[in-house]
């Protein structure tokens, strides 16, 4: 709406979702060692040593408490306290009245089964416009005051006196008014501000005395949720008093259809005349707009005129199998004659390929029949092509009608028949069982998975199902036991040699188990290859705030698999992106295209854990450092006097190769926060990038070039002006090319993911947006080239990356 309007829906009856929140932290809250509090609270911290806190939550309902309370428990030593737990009531929305209101009660129980009140507040779920309230909530308690949850309450939470309020509160609105999206996001002058105001937070609290707070964070919605009596509108605008002034203008209608609108459409699309449609053919005019429509990407989504026109020639475009995903997004599903005969149509349109059977599994298609469909149309893929997609179809049981689906029957009856799918379907399950949202789904489907294993039998009798189900089984007790060392490893104070010999000697003392296995387990990232036991003394530790370990592993057939197990970080971000890699590695090796990329295993095992195959390499810092230049790095193992620059042809090949597929995949990607501490270079010449903490345009540097690209990577191919920077730049373009061909794949993988709690895609609203801009589907083939030959030397010249690149190197010689 113009003119300042706002979008907004109603809670009604059908509003059935219980109400939940986060509490986050407890601010301000002194222990014996700092300095004294104000006044009222000094009373507060005595005779205390380890603060047990906990956070007690009660719903009233017109000053009635509703339900029962509900409270979790903190354990800390000091500030700050850290709850970060959802705490989940049992009233629903539905339940609520304008003048609901949550009343929080802090106790610390340190002395003894009573405790003591920290403080309470009680905060309206609604404001003055009736309005819910949502994203975080910044809480002034009441030092020893149980809250309250009367009308008028005597502990109001967001009550601050006018003389109180200055430049911290004003800056606190503003950053609750990003993050409800209503302040534009710009990276750069985000990092700024909130920078800004960590330096007025320290001032303040070093020079006042503030009383303790409780951060809570609600729910948020796409749309503000406007509270309504049953009846009359019950909320009225309010009177304009400026002519200048924007007003905010109620519409109960708002995203309802239009009755007339909808008649019309009916009438266009009467069934009646399937007769007729049969024979029609369309224009020249409207051929072309129906290609146009055609060759629309996966998140664009059809108008209404669009969606008539696909309907009007339905029959005339069964034979163009492109065509079905716009026919599918054409139908009105809730008309039950409409998706009837849409179904039938459907069996009999021409088969479509398996990356566009992708896009009708998504969240956009509830049809149990067409999903149906587009499983069978899955049934076609080979095991390889299929574990391509695995991830991405682990997520698409969220969006299916029921938890024994197609879908998940048809996972299981893949897995039975292929160990390696069936150890990687049983992880990808695992880790989303921490979803409560769906966790049911996924218990289904483990609960499917192990049945169907048990009840394996191969044809030679080797390995009955429940040997394979027990080797898969045994993987989790591995991680239990590596969780278990890291631990005590994180324990060792001191350098981190002293750290390594306390693994190396709880891998030959108290876990010797480990170094020779009873039976072989099935290496969680390769489910082939079997372990047979670890090798303390080649084991070893990175040099991290997290200490991951490097584990060599004895292998049945004599070798060795080299294993990085991390702890308290998540690798679902990483593990998405190296399956892009791995992707698209394959879809340029179908064009006869080996960039000779390395898409080394990452597998998730729980959101904060997991493992990575370990790639003998050094980094790029690291090689500049020893080497000064790459060119003498890799003259070192494949010297060749008569080669370019005196390394053998095949080696600089390589070199220039792998550089152009990361600059394109990367660039794709929108990998950010790149450094030459994350691009390692093996000796055989493949550079590769590791660590993707942020995509999608996301980078914690500020004026990131396109790609990244160091001079000392040009250098070591002859310099801007060599036939070899010639080279890079057309296979550059070329594989650029490809991989444009494959958009809708690419895309369709990643709206899969849109729900999949992984950050930088679940909290980027347009992340297929933003992905899809990198392709320039506008552009030619021609175009392309051209363009991406712009980027390449955007990303060359730039020269505050340079200076940020020498400023990273300062920080890490100082760690």
């Amino acid at each position: 709406m113009a003119n300042g309007g706002e979008f907004r829906f109603f809670l009604s009856c059908d509003i059935s979702l219980p109400l939940a929140f986060r509490v986050d932290r407890l601010l301000h809250y002194p222990t014996p060692t700092q300095p004294s509090p104000p006044q009222d609270c000094t009373t507060l911290v005595t005779n205390k040593k380890v603060p047990e806190l906990i956070v007690e939550c009660k719903l009233y309902i017109d000053g009635i408490q509703f339900g029962l309370p509900v409270s979790t428990r903190l354990e800390s030593s000091g500030p700050p306290y850290f709850w970060n737990e959802v705490m989940t009531l049992t009233a629903k929305y539905r339940d609520l009245t304008s003048l609901s209101q949550l009343a929080f009660t802090v106790w610390d129980m340190s002395s003894g089964e009573d405790g003591n009140i920290v403080g309470g507040a009680t905060i309206f779920l609604f404001n003055n416009k009736k309005q819910l309230k949502t994203g975080r909530q910044k809480l002034r308690l009441w030092p020893q005051k149980e809250a309250d949850g009367r009308v008028p309450t005597t502990t109001p939470g967001k009550v601050v006196p006018k003389n109180e309020r200055g430049e911290i509160e004003r800056l606190e609105r503003l950053v609750n008014k990003h993050e409800r999206g209503q302040i534009q996001h710009i990276e750069w002058l985000d990092r700024l501000f909130f920078r800004t105001m960590d330096k007025a937070k320290e001032k303040c609290e070093r020079t006042e005395n503030l009383y303790p707070s409780l951060v809570v964070e609600f729910c948020s919605f796409e749309h503000r949720v406007v509270f309504q009596e049953s009846g009359a509108n019950f909320y009225a605008p309010a009177p304009v008093l400026l002519s200048n002034q924007l007003v905010t203008v109620w519409d109960p209608e708002l995203g309802r259809t239009n009755p007339s609108e909808h008649k019309q459409l009916k009438l266009a699309r009467s069934l009646t005349r399937g007769i007729i449609d049969k024979d029609l053919k369309p224009s020249s005019n409207e051929r072309k707009c129906l290609q146009r429509i055609i060759k629309f990407p996966p998140t664009r989504s059809l108008q209404v005129d669009e969606k008539q026109l696909v309907w009007k020639f339905r029959f005339s475009l069964m034979s163009e199998k492109k065509a079905l995903t716009k026919f599918a997004r054409a139908v009105d599903w809730s008309d039950i004659q409409e998706a009837k005969q849409a179904v039938e149509l459907i069996r009999k349109w021409e088969t479509i390929d398996v990356a566009d059977a992708l896009e009708l599994l998504s969240p956009d298609f509830e049809s149990e029949e067409v999903r149906a469909y587009a499983v069978n149309i899955l049934e076609r893929a080979d095991d390889e092509e299929l574990q391509c997609y695995l991830l991405q179809l682990v997520q698409a049981l969220r969006f299916e009608r029921s938890d024994e689906s197609c879908l998940a029957h048809f996972l299981v009856k893949r897995a039975v028949s292929n160990i390696e799918i069936a150890s990687f379907l049983r992880w990808y399950v695992v880790v989303e069982l921490r979803d409560t949202a769906y966790a049911r789904r996924y218990y289904s489907t483990y609960d499917l998975l192990e049945n169907g294993m048990m009840k394996f039998a191969r044809d030679d009798g080797d390995e009955d199902g429940f040997r394979l189900w027990q080797s898969l089984t045994r993987q989790t007790e591995l991680m239990a036991q590596l969780g278990s060392i890291m631990k005590d490893v994180k324990q060792v104070r001191g350098s981190a040699q002293k750290k390594i010999d306390r693994l190396r000697q709880l891998l030959s003392g108290v876990f010797s188990e480990l170094t020779n296995f009873d039976e072989p387990i099935r290496s969680p990232l390769a489910p082939t290859v079997l372990l047979t036991g670890v090798m303390p003394q080649e084991s070893s530790i990175f040099k991290s705030a997290l200490h991951p370990l490097r584990l060599a592993f004895k292998t049945a057939n004599g070798g060795i698999s080299k294993i990085i197990y991390k702890k308290g970080d998540d690798l679902r971000q990483d593990q998405l992106v190296i399956q892009m890699v791995s992707l698209m590695d394959r879809l340029l090796k179908l064009e006869n295209m080996d960039l000779h990329l390395t898409p080394y295993r990452v597998l998730a095992t729980q959101p904060d854990e997991g493992m990575l195959e370990f790639i003998p390499s050094s980094s790029l810092a690291q090689i500049l450092s020893e080497h000064r230049t790459i060119t003498s790095y890799l003259q070192k193992f494949h010297p060749d006097e008569d080669g370019p620059f005196g390394i053998t042809a095949q080696c600089l090949e390589t070199f220039i190769k792998s550089c152009a597929g990361y600059s394109v995949i990367t660039y794709i990607m929108g990998v950010g926060d790149r450094h030459l501490d994350n691009l390692l270079l093996t000796d055989d010449g493949r550079l590769f990038h590791v660590d993707f903490a942020f995509i999608l345009g996301k980078d914690p540097k500020p004026f990131p070039p396109p790609m990244k690209l160091c001079k000392e990577m040009v250098e070591a191919m002859g310099g801007a002006e060599s036939q070899y920077y010639t080279r890079f730049k057309s296979y550059c373009c070329e594989a650029y090319n490809i991989l444009r061909k494959s958009s809708s794949l690419i895309l369709n993988l990643f709206n899969l993911m849109r729900r999949s709690n992984i950050p930088d895609i679940t909290n980027e609203e347009n992340a297929g947006l933003k992905l899809q801009e990198k392709f320039r589907l506008d552009l030619e083939d021609e175009e392309a080239i051209h363009f991406f030959q712009d980027l390449i030397n955007e990303s060359v010249s730039a020269l505050f990356p340079q200076m940020v690149e020498t400023i990273h190197r300062w920080a890490q010689y100082w760690r």
